[in-house]
């Protein structure tokens, strides 16, 4: 994976955190003390993607000069006797004792005493190859820097596996589940593939004891946790909930002995969650995971083992309601 890439996958998923954590998004996935981490984590990560983005701009606009720069300035220009012979002719023009000096010249090159002959001999044909030579060099300076860099990138695209590259991009995922999909909270499925796990069974699974719990409020109508009537309803030893009137809040979830409101109670994330819900009696015309304010009364030992402390509630008003900004239980 290219590095600009590696810089905009940071940059992308530094701003999903962000996003989730400042709209409110996250409580459908983690529980609320979890925001100021979400923040922290995506501005860390927006952070380092633009300091490693302004380090690599900086970098490459040093690297530019630095590479054009001394390659043709070094390259050095062998003496060659076509160049002399054009740089002669250049003088004879301008300067008549230089073109007296050139005329003696070429005449001693046509008849050459025998001395110079084994040395004309041996550089006849090197002088057009040594020109030739010049001036690919100075037409084409990169040339050899052009052939080592395509036979680098060859190397690298043959000669190792690129499935860490692949497994890069899977970060890509959540980021467009969060900012094309956008995941619901928790709901009914959840409560169904749990089974019979609630969290009054798993509370207590090793013990049968009983527990006095504290007295409700003197109120006419009691707003509940759903965690605490399930608790309530299996192990308060005081029956604080018989014959109170109750007000329950959360989502519709159908199943083959019933309905039931239910909501999801979770630990840290929406991984950990566990159901707890009561059986409804006296509430039809309901859809799965649609949201609900019931009042009624819980039906006195009705949570008990053998329908796993799920309790039984008599309904005497239900309101159906918007899914609230904050669907868990903690």
């Amino acid at each position: 994976m290219r590095r600009e890439t590696q810089n905009i996958l940071l940059v992308l998923l530094g701003g999903a955190l962000l996003k989730i954590a400042l709209n409110g998004t996250y409580l459908n996935y983690v529980k609320p003390a979890l925001q100021p981490w979400l923040i922290i984590s995506g501005a860390v990560m927006v952070l380092l993607a633009g300091v490693a983005i302004v380090t690599d701009i900086r970098k490459a606009r040093r690297a530019v000069p630095a590479a054009a720069g001394p390659t043709t300035a070094a390259l050095p220009i062998p003496s060659d006797p076509l160049a002399a012979d054009l740089t002669t002719a250049g003088s004879a023009a301008s300067d008549p004792a230089a073109a007296g000096s050139a005329a003696d010249l070429d005449a001693h090159a046509a008849h050459p005493g025998p001395a110079a002959e084994p040395a004309a001999v041996g550089t006849g044909s090197a002088a057009p190859a040594s020109s030739l030579a010049v001036a690919e060099a100075v037409d084409h300076p990169h040339g050899d820097l052009a052939l080592a860099a395509a036979s680098h990138s060859h190397d690298d695209g043959h000669g190792h596996s690129h499935g860490s590259a692949r497994s890069a991009w899977m970060l890509l995922m959540p980021v467009l589940a969060i900012f094309l999909i956008a995941p619901p909270a928790l709901g009914a499925d959840s409560v169904n593939r749990a089974g019979g796990r609630t969290v009054a069974s798993e509370q207590r699974q090793d013990q049968v004891i009983k527990t006095k719990f504290p007295p409700l409020p003197a109120a006419s109508v009691v707003p509940m946790r759903m965690a605490d009537v399930a608790t309530r309803a299996a192990w308060d030893s005081t029956n604080s909930l018989n014959g109170r009137t109750l007000e329950l809040t959360g989502f519709v979830v159908h199943d083959a002995a019933g309905v039931y409101v239910a909501r999801l109670v979770i630990t840290c994330c929406a991984a950990d969650a566990m159901p707890v819900k009561a059986r409804l009696v006296g509430a039809e015309g309901l859809a799965d995971d649609e949201w609900i304010t019931v009042t009624g009364k819980v039906r006195p030992d009705s949570a008990v083992q053998a329908d796993n402390y799920v309790p039984v509630f008599d309904v005497t008003t239900v309101k159906k309601i918007g899914t609230p900004s904050d669907p868990y239980e903690y």
